[in-house]
């Protein structure tokens, strides 16, 4: 078995005056002996392989069943949800909007309890709930119950996408956290595809029971949510030390890569150990809350996921009004077309992003497919054409979240002000939620001209807005090359000269 020393962890890339960055001692015991760099290339891709083909497939299918729990009411909706519960459409939007009021609320909270109770028994637990949950809303009666129920859906996803981003940074280093994000967002997309079919195989089975068709798709869905809330606690490692699929020299290895790594890339190479042994400051907080690049994510984040949400909800309706088919059983079919084009995309451009170590300028290129998309769906009537565009909506936005979800992350460095961070822009993106329910009333359709244009106004500001900090983070690069963050140098966080900006 290799050997793993110590300082084969440590980089020793230069600063702009040739000085090196160290990292500091480790009480970790290590063996004497020095790694090889062929033994370290074999282990590096011998540890990623296991831990892409053991852990990511669970997290997307836990990401596959969130996305799937929360929209399934749109394919309920256009098979009698309303009508069947007696509710009014805004009745029906306000129990969308209690779900992302929940959502939002239980993000940090959920975070928290994670660190205490281990991923491998929170993120299943939370799926186990949901699953539950979803089974209710199939035995609803009324406006009260329905909103009752989805108000406590959101409690319970809340802490999924926080908890998985927060449990992949301890897996893998901020290089290589892209495209793995990308991965298993791509559930977002293939969600919409596969609750489509499903929504059409469940509603076949009404009436029975004493059921109607759409409360099937949730009780089917439900127990689906709960089956792999058991696989994700059976397979899940609570950390790379209890990995049970590496060896003990892989274990060793991996542990190693978090804990001493170095990243090779200019914008990686600020001491991971430093984060780890940083002491709580509230100057840190501050930083993170009056950071501008945030502000300019978090905003445009809100933007896409406005359109995203509003898209997974109501794409069955819109299929459904655009009578390319007279049944709405079919119109669920349809709805998969958008989702499948647009996943194969969203994997490319994460990979392309993660490879070109391009964010907010690879953004420029997807968002405009969308904007493109919106403006043509909201000004021409044929059904097809608009069909089309549907899946032209699905594809720019689907493929720009990768790239904003992990932007923030990458030019923040300092554990506190990137945990600030990263809670401020999911806590301001999520709110695009309660865009999402109110923009597309029944009263609008079949056309949707408003809703439309308000999607279309959003993501034209997220365009800017992506613009605007690519062209920020490129001013403070070159502010570092001419000297005037000199002051910071040393100081292990993403002041320091050495830290370069991803763009």
């Amino acid at each position: 078995m290799a050997s793993i020393k110590n300082s084969e962890f440590v980089s020793e890339k230069a600063h702009g005056d040739g000085n090196a960055v160290h990292a500091p001692d480790s009480s970790i015991d290590i063996p004497s002996a020095l790694i090889s760099h062929s033994d370290h290339a074999r282990l590096t891709r011998r540890v990623l392989f296991k831990m892409d083909t053991r852990i990511i497939p669970v997290l997307f299918l836990l990401f596959l069943c969130s996305f799937l729990d929360r929209t399934n009411v749109g394919n309920a909706k256009i098979l009698g949800l309303e009508s069947d519960l007696k509710i009014s459409n805004l009745q029906y939007n306000q129990c969308l909007a209690v779900f992302y009021v929940a959502y939002i609320a239980c993000e940090i909270p959920s975070n928290l309890v994670l660190r205490k109770i281990t991923p491998r028994i929170w993120l299943p637990f939370l799926t186990l709930a949901w699953g539950i949950i979803t089974m209710c809303l199939g035995f609803v009666r009324s406006f009260g119950s329905f909103f009752a129920v989805r108000a406590l859906l959101g409690l319970a996803e809340g802490g999924l996408l926080p908890g998985m981003v927060l449990y992949l940074s301890g897996l893998y280093t901020r290089q290589e956290m892209a495209l793995r994000i990308g991965i298993f967002y791509t559930a977002n997309s293939l969600s919409g595809a596969f609750g489509g079919l499903l929504a059409r195989g469940l509603s076949a089975i009404a009436p029975r029971g004493g059921l109607e068709g759409w409360r099937w798709i949730f009780i089917i869905e439900g127990l689906l949510t709960i089956a792999i809330s058991a696989i994700a606690y059976l397979l899940l490692p609570t950390s790379i030390s209890t990995a049970t699929f590496l060896t003990d020299e892989e274990r060793e290895f991996a542990k190693l890569r978090i804990q001493r790594l170095t990243a090779s890339n200019a914008s990686d190479n600020i001491d991971i150990v430093h984060e780890k042994d940083e002491q709580f400051k509230w100057s840190e907080v501050s930083r993170g809350i009056f950071n501008l690049q945030v502000w300019l994510t978090a905003t445009a984040y809100f933007s896409i996921l406005s359109g995203l949400y509003s898209f997974g909800l109501f794409l069955p309706t819109i299929i459904n009004e655009l009578h390319i088919t007279s049944d709405a059983n079919q119109s669920q079919l349809w709805s998969v077309i958008p989702y499948a084009v647009a996943t194969p995309v969203t994997v490319l451009v994460a990979f392309a992003s993660d490879r070109l170590k391009l964010r907010g300028v690879m953004m420029l290129f997807t968002l405009p497919i969308a904007i493109t998309g919106y403006a043509v769906i909201a000004d021409i009537s044929s059904p097809r054409v608009k069909f089309a565009m549907t899946s032209l909506m699905a594809t720019g936005m689907y493929a720009s979240v990768p790239c904003v979800l992990v932007w923030n992350s990458n030019n923040s460095a300092g554990h506190y002000k990137r945990a600030t961070t990263s809670a401020l822009q999911l806590g301001i993106a999520n709110c695009g939620g309660f865009v999402a329910t109110f923009v597309y009333p029944t009263v609008d359709g079949p056309l949707y001209h408003k809703g439309h244009t308000i999607i279309l106004g959003l993501l034209v500001y997220a365009w800017f807005a992506i613009l605007t900090n690519v062209l920020w983070c490129m001013k403070i690069n070159r502010d570092k090359k001419a000297g005037k963050y000199a002051k910071f140098e040393g100081c292990g966080d993403d002041r320091d000269p050495s830290f370069t900006m991803l763009l």
